[in-house]
């Protein structure tokens, strides 16, 4: 679990994130939304650390990762897994090699036991037999695989997504957001998703909080939406024919 506690952020005086609380809870995928500029990629990159907030507090399960020191920082980010946007794979490395690369750099592991983690990755995001290609040779759906088998290599408890489904067809998206959110009941893992697929929140939206100019607007579950009075989120969320005609089909079945 994940709570995020009054955070601040700023930018050369323009405030960005005003004063944004909520909990990202373990064994469910937490689905960050809004329209681009709303703070979504700010919140992101406070919580994992790449930002540091003007104030607030940030804890994973009670800790609060803003008070710790170089050593104790190192140790965290062992716990965390990261699927960027663009799968970012090493271009000169194998499929294998690259899911063994942060076995490499955060443990002690013999190259056979590194290997053999790296291998049940690939296995389980159903990449197997694609070890000793390069991501060139992969098409995009695989290379998101591949970056998801990285991302869990060191078994992390939490998971940071930024844009899970951006480039790949929509099909190939159902696939990627089944296997995070299959991996998250299956590892317990506190997954917090950066998205503004609609696909995905009406798929695997558990926990979904909303992003207005840097405002927390609104919080709830993918069922949840077709209740909501927030005008701003309203909008956001059925702006497309499709999202409207599936809120009137809810509505009819709900009177």
């Amino acid at each position: 679990m994940i709570e995020v506690k009054n955070i601040i952020k700023s930018f050369e005086g323009k405030r960005i994130l005003h004063d944004i609380s909520t909990t990202f809870y373990a064994g469910k995928t937490n689905l960050i939304i809004g329209q681009s500029g709303s703070g979504k990629t700010v919140l992101m990159k406070s919580i994992v650390g790449l930002l540091r907030p003007d104030s607030g507090e940030i804890l994973y399960d009670g800790r609060d990762f803003l008070k710790y020191k170089k050593e104790e920082l190192k140790k965290l980010r062992v716990e965390i897994g990261m699927l960027f946007q663009g799968s970012a794979l090493f271009d000169s490395m194998t499929v294998l090699e690259n899911v063994m690369f942060p076995l490499m750099m955060f443990t002690k592991q013999s190259y056979a036991e590194r290997r053999k983690r790296a291998e049940f990755c690939l296995e389980r995001v159903n990449l197997k037999g694609a070890n000793n290609l390069l991501p060139a040779e992969l098409s995009g759906g695989m290379q998101k695989r591949a970056a998801i088998a990285r991302a869990i290599a060191l078994n992390p408890k939490y998971l940071f997504c930024d844009e899970p489904n951006s480039g790949i067809d929509p099909k190939t998206s159902l696939v990627i957001d089944k296997l995070i959110n299959d991996i998250t009941h299956e590892y317990n893992i506190t997954t917090i998703i950066n998205t503004h697929d609609m696909n995905s929140v009406m798929g695997i939206g558990e926990n979904i909080i909303f992003l207005n100019k840097g405002h927390l607007s609104w919080e709830g579950t993918k069922e949840d939406i077709f209740a909501s009075k927030d005008e701003a989120f309203n909008e956001f969320v059925f702006a497309s024919e499709i999202m409207k005609e599936v809120k009137s089909y809810v509505n009819s079945q709900n009177r």
